[in-house]
């Protein structure tokens, strides 16, 4: 059962990186319902698939810079914002309840999914 569990995170580990290559930091998307069903409460789940990010998305945005694909001018005012609504997010995930938490990444999912089809 280990080797399968060890398995199973290695798997999962280059779905979310291959994600967060492809989509740019999407790999959340994935890992978290990953996580969930391989036995991660929800809520560790989801800061587990923020921890797995980080590290992933420097080297995903160290290809895009060096494929000529990025531009600092545009990232640069996004960053501070993006750090405080970082930080309120997790103060937040500590005070809504789970299942909550759940609809709203549910929900998020499918609004997600619906523009990357639709639009």
């Amino acid at each position: 059962m280990e080797k399968f569990k060890k398995t199973y995170y290695c798997i999962l580990g280059a779905v979310t990186g291959i994600c967060n290559g492809l989509f740019g930091s999407g790999g959340g998307i994935a890992a978290v319902p990953l996580l969930k069903k391989g036995g991660i409460p929800i809520k560790k789940a989801h800061a587990t698939s923020l921890a797995l990010t980080l590290p992933l998305s420097l080297i995903s945005a160290f290809f895009y810079a060096y494929g000529k694909n990025f531009q600092w001018n545009d990232a640069l005012p996004l960053i501070p914002f993006g750090l405080a609504g970082a930080a309120l997010g997790g103060y937040l995930m500590k005070k809504i309840p789970t299942n909550l938490l759940r609809r709203i990444f549910g929900i998020i999912l499918m609004i997600s999914g619906g523009r990357i089809l639709f639009l």
